[in-house]
């Protein structure tokens, strides 16, 4: 019906312009009309008046005029002549026959001889008026005056309006026919193709190799897709993120959209204490760090693996607890595991398999059938969780690392509608070494699930497109880094994942750094001489905390100097030691440790200082701002927040960072000393350089970095990631108004029979 209405919107002016021009053009074919018979009659009264010469010459030869007067009356007697009167030379009138007007002179005849239009009238009718020479042998003798009846015109003329309007009326009615007939066909084309437009797919139907609108349709996304990239690339320069501006977009772009993120690890650990009492803690993790801001900011819902000895005491009796502590900006919804699902699905699949695969750091992946089948299973169980938790059927999910890769597409079967955005917090590697993982499709096919899958940097995301096109029958659109994949589209970008700025108020909660070194040094008993480095990981093989302490051992050597004023403190927090391959590696860095200590302890004082406990994020800080250094020398890392924390710490610009170059977080801060970890000499000399350096230089290299960890944080993060999906929102929410909009026309009788 709307269809319908839409072409008599165009069609009803159509008729009327038509009818318009139309009646406007009457007058002009009446007075074309006119001229036409006009110069008819007068070429007809040239023929009589050549006719009646010789007659009217021996009539003349009559004083009287009789004879004329007859042979005027009989001329007059052709029903196109009404009348004829006679002018001699002198001009004038001696003859007329009765009908002839009075009033008319010779001279008025001369005056009105060959004009188109009738000035003249008799009997109330139009009549013409010509005016012919007659010549005798001795020259011309007068002039006829002949008034021609136009009656007959006005007769063709109103047939000829009559038949001009039937025309123009059986083209108007043919016209809207066919417009109606060519509009309707046309409508459910363009219906077709707008649907296809914005799935991103093909035109209607191919026609000879291609469809009607393919190249428009090309055009116009290749338009949409240069605003798009035009936008990210400007936003990518965008300043001042904060948790005010988050909020603000979610307010929004986002409409205050639902928002639910899946995670392994919890933000919140509750656990019982030997006294038997329930104490917090938050976990070592840096996923925790980047996204616990972000859940803070937009009030949503975090559901996780619930493994704190104390957390089933403190949920409701939909497992659920507010948080942060007495805070209750958000809440958690965590998700029970029985001991063989998290031996299987965390330790074995996820940790001796994926993590290896895509770390590339020399430690064989492990893959069983066993492991990999519960990891289905939990996957299964969390996307459960998520379709309990969503209010509705369109929510904004983040899907955290490799712990769910099946997740995404077990989610979109149930909430198609949903907008999932997961981000991979590890490194992927090229698809040469994916191919190791026996179920490479599978885990393919449920990332491909996403809405929009995100990396640390373009590396892994190009790593990860050139999987897809490896292993699976995908399209692959790498300039706008799209996949298109079993009628869904997944945008793969790169978002450099960052931490929270501290605040005013949290840096003014801070010790100095005067302070905090004089606190480490007498919990640690190091003397007031020594210079302090840090490194601050999870006892993880990835992080190249054996290549480090290779690089201390190598540094005692090569410069002496050190070995009774410096001190190495390495915290390492235990994590997954129940997998025999941490266990060794544990192993070995406490035989390392104990070995360099008895090479160059000085006074019974190790130079190494291994902390192998969880450290509270106070703590952490507190070694940071006391430390002259802070190594970061990770064999493969996604982006490792320590860096950025470190440099977010050092608010009197003091520090030197030594970074790993294979840390994601290279990239964005290239004023640390960058080193290759794998390199122990080049990784002594630049720990060396770090604690000789200038105090200027310290300053100018730390405010650096300092400005663009600032301006490069968590909110920043998640807002480019949020302000994406908005915008795929709303490509999806205009696709379904088409959707609806051809659907109701196709079930509306009237809208088909029109």
């Amino acid at each position: 019906m709307k269809n319908l209405q839409l072409q008599l919107r165009f069609l009803v002016p159509l008729i009327l312009v038509l009818a318009i021009t139309a009646w406007l053009s009457l007058p002009v074919v009446d007075r074309l009309t006119l001229r036409w018979f006009a110069r008819d009659l007068d070429l007809r009264g040239e023929l009589v008046a050549n006719t009646l010469s010789e007659s009217v010459a021996d009539a003349l030869r009559e004083p009287n005029g009789r004879k004329l007067r007859a042979l005027f009356g009989r001329a007059v007697q052709d029903e196109r002549l009404v009348a004829i009167g006679w002018c001699s030379p002198m001009g004038e009138m001696l003859v007329r026959t009765p009908s002839f007007p009075p009033d008319v002179t010779c001279a008025q005849a001369v005056r009105l001889n060959g004009e188109a239009d009738p000035a003249l009238r008799l009997d109330g009718g139009p009549v013409h008026l010509s005016l012919h020479e007659v010549r005798a042998e001795s020259g011309p003798v007068g002039q006829l005056v002949l008034l021609h009846d136009l009656s007959f015109i006005e007769r063709r003329s109103q047939d000829t309006r009559r038949y001009l309007v039937l025309l123009i009326t059986g083209l108007g009615v043919l016209i809207a026919l066919v417009t109606m007939a060519v509009a309707q066909l046309s409508w459910r084309g363009w219906i077709k193709g707008t649907r296809a437009l914005l799935r991103g797919e093909g035109l209607l139907r191919p026609l000879d190799g291609g469809g009607e609108l393919a190249p428009l349709a090309a055009e116009v996304r290749t338009r949409l897709r240069d605003l798009e990239d035009e936008y990210r690339r400007a936003a990518t320069h965008e300043t001042g993120w904060d948790a005010a501006r988050l909020q603000s977009l979610l307010r929004t772009q986002l409409r205050g959209d639902e928002i639910l993120v899946v995670s392994n690890r919890e933000p919140y650990i509750h656990e019982q204490d030997p006294a038997g009492s329930i104490v917090v803690r938050r976990p070592a993790s840096g996923l925790v760090t980047a996204v616990e801001p972000v859940m803070r900011a937009c009030s949503g819902t975090w559901i996780a693996h619930g493994s704190g000895s104390a957390d089933r005491d403190v949920v409701d009796r939909h497992d659920r607890v507010s948080l942060p502590p007495g805070q209750d900006d958000y809440r958690l919804r965590r998700v029970w595991l029985t001991e063989e699902q998290e031996q299987g699905y965390y330790y074995g699949f996820a940790n001796e398999g994926l993590w290896p695969l895509c770390h590339v750091a020399h430690v064989r992946p492990v893959f069983r059938e066993s492991d990999w089948r519960h990891y289905r299973e939990v996957n299964q169980r969390f996307a459960d969780a998520v379709v309990a938790e969503a209010r509705s059927d369109d929510p904004v999910v983040l899907v955290q690392d490799y712990h769910f890769a099946l997740l995404p597409a077990m989610v979109r079967s149930r909430l198609p509608r949903a907008t999932i955005l997961t981000f991979w917090h590890i490194p992927w590697p090229n698809p040469e070494s994916f191919g190791i993982c026996p179920w490479r499709d599978e885990l393919l096919e449920g990332m491909l699930g996403s809405t929009i899958m995100g990396f640390h940097t373009p590396t892994h995301g190009k790593n990860f497109l050139e999987s897809v096109d490896r292993y699976l029958e995908a399209r692959i659109e790498h300039e706008h880094s799209t996949v298109s994949f079993r009628g869904e589209q997944t945008f793969v970008a790169a978002y450099p994942i960052s931490i929270e700025w501290p605040t005013a108020s949290t840096l003014a909660s801070w010790a100095t750094p005067e302070a905090c070194r004089a606190q480490v040094r007498a919990t640690l008993g190091i003397p007031e001489d020594h210079r302090i480095a840090v490194g601050v990981d999870r006892f993880d093989y990835t992080k190249g905390i054996l290549e480090r302490l290779h690089a201390v051992e190598r540094l005692l050597e090569k410069y002496p100097q050190w070995r009774d004023t410096f001190t190495f403190v390495q915290v390492a927090a235990p994590t997954r030691a129940s997998l025999e391959e941490y266990q060794a590696f544990q192993q070995r860095i406490h035989a390392l440790a104990e070995r360099i200590n008895r090479r160059f302890s000085a006074g019974g004082r190790g130079v190494v200082r291994l902390l192998a406990q969880h450290h509270e994020p106070e703590a952490v800080t507190r070694l940071y701002r006391a430390a002259d250094a802070c190594l970061v020398t990770s064999l493969h890392d996604g982006m490792n927040l320590v860096c950025k924390e470190f440099v977010a710490a050092r608010d009197d610009e003091q520090g030197v960072l030594v970074l790993s170059r294979f840390a994601g977080a290279a990239r964005d801060l290239p004023e640390a000393l960058v080193v290759n970890p794998y390199h122990v000499e080049e990784v002594a000399d630049a720990l060396h350089r770090a604690l000789t350096m200038p105090p200027a230089e310290q300053r100018e290299r730390m405010a650096s970095l300092r400005s663009t960890v600032r301006e490069f944080n968590v909110y920043r993060w998640a807002g480019h990631m949020l302000a994406d999906a908005a915008r795929w929102r709303l490509r999806e929410r205009v696709s379904r108004r088409v959707l609806r909009h051809g659907s109701a026309e196709n079930d509306d009788p009237l809208a088909r029979r029109a």
